[in-house]
């Protein structure tokens, strides 16, 4: 290691320490990088502005977080909710198998695990806590773990990014989600019958039937956007970004038209929060390409990627090596400094071994979505905490199971790669 990426790395690590924001100690090591290398300064802006203006699929991010945002400012959530308590509701522990099975519904609108806890999880939080026989760890532990779906099923904000890293087809990606992420789902809401049954929680209330017409209607309008979302990107009407931009629109008029849940002011304030949100991301991408620059002009990809093929390792086993680094990871860091600064370190290695760069980033996807969920950095674990109270360390306690679930199949879909690429070969997307 060179003496200007150890002082890289140096300052990275302080500003973490110092729990500094994310984006702004990379940009600090970079520009520090430079200083050290005694290079134009010039080139940290050209790095920045090269790689956003030039990265039109980054358009996408800040258009379907204004998307997830107007879904939970308005009253679709709840839409939502409803419509899945008539398909699921009477099973044991009901109301948690809903708020699964609203999340696979959420998930194919926002493409935000975040988004997914704070709308329709604090939703069925609400609902959990008002019945016997749901404690508040229970209830938190299950839209915790359900809203790692939300980034899986497409649209996905995580594989825009592994996109715009990678080269890979947005649409691959998003295909390559679509069954892992309806996987999880099942795992999920088999845990939630053990614990049901083992416990003995009650059934939800059943909807009278006469009630069915009025509530399937209410769930037909926030249902038709993942229809019209993923039928209009694959059957090549719009482009990933464009599908965004669609369901940003489609998220307005259902809001704000109609069903009237936004006034001037909410709409302000989704546009601020919306605005704030994309500003972090988009800082933290900046940083990327700025420490991208530096690792690529130290030669660490390609040292990796020698390293890599001097251990000889088999395709399977390399990715249980990077699921392992990355579980650990992922206890600590922001997803998107994993997707932006280790994942583009190892992509010469997984051209060099041969392996789908679908399968592998639905894979380190996934694994990321689990470190969402595990201490000490457990971003869903403290969105969770800060709305509804609910201690993280009861959430733990009663989250176990759906950990090793999740393990299971995070080992499942590693070791069996056409599990994530059948759909997309399927659809012709001319995948190894």
């Amino acid at each position: 290691m060179t003496s200007a990426l150890a002082l890289l790395i140096s300052v990275l690590a302080f500003g973490m320490v110092v729990r500094a924001p994310v984006g702004f100690s990379m940009l600090a090591a970079g520009i520090a990088y430079l200083a050290f290398k005694k290079q134009d300064m010039g080139l940290a802006a050209e790095q920045v502005l090269n790689g956003l203006y030039n990265s039109y699929v980054l358009l996408a991010v800040p258009l379907f977080i204004l998307a997830a945002n107007l879904m939970n400012a308005g009253t679709i959530s709840e839409r939502i909710f409803d419509f899945c308590r008539i398909l699921v509701g009477r099973l044991r522990g009901g109301l948690a198998q809903v708020d699964i099975l609203v999340s696979v519904v959420f998930s194919g609108m926002s493409g935000s695990a975040i988004a997914d806890a704070a709308g329709p999880g604090l939703v069925t939080i609400k609902q959990m806590l008002k019945k016997p026989g749901y404690t508040p760890g229970f209830a938190g532990a299950v839209v915790v773990a359900s809203a790692t779906i939300g980034p899986i099923i497409p649209p996905s904000i995580p594989m825009v990014i592994y996109a715009l890293v990678s080269g890979t087809s947005v649409g691959a990606l998003f295909l390559g989600g679509v069954i892992p992420g309806l996987l999880m789902a099942g795992v999920l809401m088999i845990a939630v019958h053990i614990i049901a049954t083992r416990r003995n929680m009650p059934k939800d209330d059943p909807v009278p039937r006469a009630m069915w017409p009025q509530i399937l209607l209410r769930g037909v309008l926030p249902l038709s956007l993942p229809v019209v979302l993923l039928g209009g990107l694959y059957s090549g009407a719009f482009t990933p970004t464009e599908a965004a931009a669609v369901a940003a629109l489609h998220a307005l008029l259902l809001a704000g038209v109609v069903y009237r849940a936004l006034n001037w002011r909410s709409l302000w304030a989704v546009l601020v929060e919306s605005t704030r949100s994309s500003a972090v991301i988009t800082i933290i991408i900046a940083g990327a390409f700025l420490l991208s620059y530096a690792f690529t002009a130290e030669g660490v990809p390609q040292a990796l990627a020698q390293w890599v093929a001097g251990m000889q390792l088999a395709p399977w086993q390399f990715l249980l090596l990077v699921n392992a680094v990355f579980l650990v990871l992922g206890c600590f860091l922001d997803t998107a400094v994993m997707l932006l600064v280790f994942v583009p370190m190892l992509l010469p290695a997984v051209k060099l071994l041969g392996i789908d760069p679908v399968h592998f980033g639905v894979v380190v996807i996934i694994n990321m979505m689990i470190g969402l969920v595990t201490p000490p950095f457990g971003m869903l674990l403290f969105v969770t905490n800060a709305l509804t109270g609910i201690p993280i360390k009861a959430m733990l306690r009663e989250g176990w199971l759906f950990l090793v679930m999740l393990f299971g199949l995070l080992l499942l879909l590693t070791l069996v790669p056409q599990i994530v690429l059948w759909l997309p070969q399927t659809m012709g997307y001319g995948l190894k």
